[in-house]
């Protein structure tokens, strides 16, 4: 995108009971390459994601409140807690579920699909959950960086990506580091946050077209966070639950 624009998520139901936020795709972006969807999910004790498939893709769920328990077709059985992450790469096929964590009252989190280049979406599938204590969190002035994604977090996907989730107090700013060629875009999910003079609250995200000396500022007490990406530029069909 040439300039930076302003998206509000749309509230869809998906899975059995599961309330969504979609920024994308949505009926103003189709997709962000290298981004394929970024949901903001809220998901009841007796809702969730019920086993279905997947391909072509890779997948990483952030957990901001509660836990999300994830079994798929490889053997695995296994529950992040909250500012955890796990990432599956669904590349030539997976089934999985995704349901609420033990005596959680809600699950609420962000999750994130990555575009497989052509030449990876035939790999074998695989999984990764890095918990909380595991990831990289520094200090900023007036607030928290954490690195989801990037050089300082172990979790591993095939794209070159960085994913920060950035909490500041009101009146505090954060200057971000980016890649002028790679797609860029911040989601709120708390607060309201003010960026090449678009003012961004909860449920809201801006692509951006970043330069030199950009800011985030927090209006509110404000949690967001902030993903870049290098492009593929190869064709991207969105499937339903299947990226080819």
């Amino acid at each position: 995108m040439e300039t930076s624009v302003l998206l509000s998520a749309e509230i869809i139901a998906e899975g059995e009971g599961a309330r969504v936020k979609r920024l994308f795709p949505s009926s103003k972006i189709r997709d962000f390459d290298p981004f394929v969807l970024f949901d903001e999910f809220f998901v009841d004790p007796f809702a969730g994601f019920p086993e279905h498939p997947h391909r072509g893709f890779e997948a990483i769920t952030y957990m901001l409140e509660g836990s999300f328990r994830h079994k798929d077709t490889l053997g695995n059985d296994t529950e992040v807690g909250q500012e955890g992450v796990q990432r599956f790469t669904a590349g030539r096929g997976i089934l999985h579920s995704e349901m609420p964590g033990r005596g959680v009252s809600v699950c609420h989190g962000i999750q994130l699909w990555l575009n497989l280049p052509k030449r990876l979406k035939h790999i074998e599938p695989s999984y990764q959950q890095v918990d909380k204590g595991n990831l990289t969190v520094f200090e900023v002035p007036g607030g928290t960086v954490r690195t989801v994604i990037g050089d300082k977090s172990p979790l591993k996907v095939n794209t070159t990506v960085s994913y920060f989730d950035i909490r500041l107090r009101a009146g505090y700013s954060y200057s971000p580091l980016f890649h002028p060629q790679f797609s860029s875009f911040i989601y709120v999910y708390r607060g309201k946050v003010l960026c090449k003079g678009l003012e961004c609250g909860s449920g809201q995200g801006i692509t951006l077209k970043l330069s030199p000396g950009d800011i985030f500022k927090a209006v509110d007490s404000s949690g967001f966070l902030f993903l870049t990406g290098k492009p593929h530029r190869e064709p991207i069909y969105h499937n339903g639950p299947y990226v080819d």
